[in-house]
């Protein structure tokens, strides 16, 4: 495609997970990014190819994906937006649609990204969140959690909590913030860092959930960032309760586009 007769458009996605394969296209299965391509393709009259700013595995969901495509197109970003949403199913929704310069990369202009984990924390289940969290029964010990939370912050060697097939020879990562919070009935995790690892954010909630049912001490963690092994770290999270919440581009953040014509605030 020539690349000056292209746009690149930047996509705001949100998807509720459960009957997705994933982000990532993969034959004979159904996925975010494909059921997007093909909407696109069809809308654009061309083959589309969407970059995200990573992939979620089958179960997960997102608040605030991003994904970015080039096209010969001229419709409007507005009605790429409607547009998507009238021929996409209910679980995928585009919130918002930008046009950028064209060196914007979904993937590689992300300055930070925050997960979100939430742990349903009581005796039973949910008919409701049941699709959205991971049901615990024990009630957790916030304050144990935290102060092993507090030793996972930082730059370390994560490959303890990486999935051990495909993993990359370079596992360390800073990780600026991992919280734990109540509310209500649910602990809510949260982490933010430029990157992450396969698999990485719902094995730390597997091994804080451990540490919070009284089932490893919290500085044990120390122990487990040491020995670079995927089995000290414990049970990996179901993926249900894990959403991405929203990617940080910086300075590098497109700009608003107009609203429709026919669009309000309402």
């Amino acid at each position: 495609m020539n690349a000056e007769n292209t746009r690149c458009l930047v996509l705001w996605i949100e998807y509720e997970g459960t009957n997705f394969h994933g982000w990532q296209t993969q034959p004979g299965q159904r996925t975010v990014q494909s059921e997007i391509e093909d909407a696109l393709t069809k809308m654009c009259g061309e083959p589309v190819r969407i970059i995200g700013s990573g992939r979620t595995d089958a179960g997960v969901h997102a608040w605030g994906q991003v994904a970015h495509f080039h096209t010969r197109s001229r419709i409007e970003p507005y009605k790429v937006r409607i547009g998507l949403n009238t021929m996409m199913g209910r679980d995928v929704s585009i919130f918002d649609c930008r046009e950028a310069p064209g060196g914007f990369h979904a993937q590689f202009d992300a300055v930070r990204k925050t997960y979100r984990y939430r742990i349903l924390n009581r005796r039973s289940p949910s008919a409701i969140r049941q699709p959205y969290t991971w049901h615990v029964r024990k009630r957790l010990d916030l304050e144990a959690m935290r102060k092993a939370a507090d030793i996972l912050e930082g730059e370390h060697d994560f490959a303890s909590f990486c999935r051990e097939k495909g993993r990359p020879e370079d596992t360390v990562r800073r990780l600026e913030r991992l919280s734990v919070e109540r509310a209500s009935d649910e602990v809510v995790i949260e982490a933010t860092a430029e990157g992450f690892l396969r698999h990485m954010v719902r094995n730390l909630a597997g091994v804080l959930v451990e540490v919070g049912r009284g089932e490893r001490e919290a500085d044990s963690v120390r122990e487990v960032l040491a020995g670079r092994s995927r089995t000290l770290a414990g049970v990996n999270a179901p993926p249900q309760g894990l959403a991405l919440v929203g990617v940080d581009y910086g300075e590098k953040l497109p700009p608003e586009a107009a609203p429709g014509p026919e669009e309000t605030d309402a």
